[in-house]
């Protein structure tokens, strides 16, 4: 039977629920999880009786806050969404920061100038994404790796013993603050310092309301977007929180959980460490080929990803008549081709979408399959190239007609939905 943990808000304990069945009793519930159980310093701010937490790096988010789901999606969309998220910052910083770091990751670093964000890649020894991340100079040998989930830390304590550098928490709490009202909101926040010249992975320090932040022009929906760290002990989080509610109240801003931008980020082909991808995976299983500089010649995982490019495995899908959820089977009728590792509705395509995890890397792109289990009932599904929108952002990639007419699937000489 299913256990549903729900996080309830006052005591910040995790009750089992089963469906149908008396919960069981908390007090026979013993927890063995040592590592942090943060609640965000802006909880409060938001937080009702309809809140679910979950726990992500450490720290709770609101993954559902009582919201209408599709009403936070389109405010994104047209307007501004503020999410509390959970990504963790994890500060590098010493003289051999930067040898360190192109050590540690497959990206080329010297070349960062300060001020400046990449999307990076950590790799096990083996080849296999240990995580992924964004990766901010803050000085000349200063940097946040801000990641969304997993053992960070002790990585980086465990590689770093020949290098002259220092690892530590900078207590950053992030916020993302997304859409296309995303920029005349942070330009009235900050007083005007914030411009149209602060591009994409652009990043540095503002004030807004008077205190500082560090703010960087990036974020998890594919959607203009900044993300604002907090500076520990040195911000007033209420004080900042009610700024950015005020600066954002005349364009139609809204505080969402994260169900929202889950959809978009999925929309956008946007990946997720530890659910699409993990250890097992090389960068070109994941499709993020591009993000390793195949220049480098030493850094984590060099030697092992030169014997291993065996292709993308990892595509997009959509379902006319069901919406996919993680651990879904993808069958061709006859063999297990896949499963699902994410899913969702979506509202633009009024259909179910998601990622497929392939078993082998082949050309899957517009091939017809099942979704479901060998033996029972099955959903019909189309396998796409990721992203679902073109790269404006501002179109679907996907004719409309595709989704008003049926799916065909000719394998066992069936056609139609079922």
């Amino acid at each position: 039977m299913a256990i549903k943990f729900v996080h309830f808000i006052v005591e910040q304990k995790s009750y089992p629920l089963m469906n149908d069945h008396p919960a069981l009793n908390p007090a026979n519930i013993f927890a063995t999880y040592l590592g942090s159980k943060e609640l965000s310093p802006f909880h409060n701010c938001y937080a009702n009786e309809n809140t679910v937490l979950r726990l992500a790096a450490g720290r709770f988010y609101a993954h559902h806050n009582g919201e209408n789901v599709t009403s936070s999606y389109w405010a994104l969309r047209q307007h501004a969404a503020l999410f509390d998220v959970p990504e963790r910052p994890v500060e590098i910083a010493g003289p051999g920061a930067v040898e360190f770091l192109e050590y540690l990751v497959a990206r080329n670093i010297k070349d960062m100038e300060v001020g400046r964000g990449r999307y990076a890649l950590i790799c096990t020894h083996k080849g296999g994404i240990f995580m992924d991340g964004i990766l901010f100079r803050l000085a000349e040998n200063r940097f946040w790796f801000v990641h969304p989930d997993g053992d960070l830390d002790t990585w980086l304590l465990a590689n770093c013993n020949s290098f002259d550098v220092s690892v530590s928490d900078p207590k950053s709490r992030v916020l993302q603050l997304q859409g296309p009202k995303s920029f005349q909101i942070m330009h009235d926040a900050t007083k005007g310092a914030l411009t149209q010249n602060f591009r994409y992975f652009h990043s540095g320090f503002f004030n807004v309301d008077g205190q500082q932040v560090y703010v960087s022009r990036t974020g998890w929906t594919g959607e203009l977007g900044y993300e604002i760290y907090t500076l520990g002990q040195n911000t007033d989080y209420v004080r900042l929180w009610n700024e950015l509610i005020t600066s954002g109240k005349k364009y139609g801003m809204v505080f969402s959980s994260m169900q929202a931008m889950n959809i978009r980020r999925i929309e956008a082909g946007i990946l997720d460490s530890g659910s699409d991808f993990d250890t097992s995976m090389t960068p070109d299983e994941a499709g993020l080929r591009r993000f390793v500089d195949r220049d480098k010649k030493y850094f984590i995982g060099y030697e092992a990803l030169k014997k291993r490019n065996t292709g993308n495995r990892i595509h997009g899908m959509l379902a006319r008549s069901y919406t996919p959820k993680g651990g879904d089977f993808v069958h061709d009728g006859k063999n297990i081709v896949g499963y699902v590792t994410t899913g969702t509705y979506s509202p633009e395509f009024n259909a179910g979408i998601g990622y497929v995890r392939f078993n082998l890397a082949k050309d899957h792109i517009g091939n017809n399959y099942y979704i479901g289990n060998l033996d029972s009932s099955k959903h019909t599904c189309k396998i796409i190239a990721l992203p679902f929108y073109d790269k404006n952002k501002k179109k679907s990639k996907m004719a409309k007609l595709d989704l008003q007419e049926s799916i065909t699937l000719d394998i066992t000489n069936k056609t139609g939905m079922n």
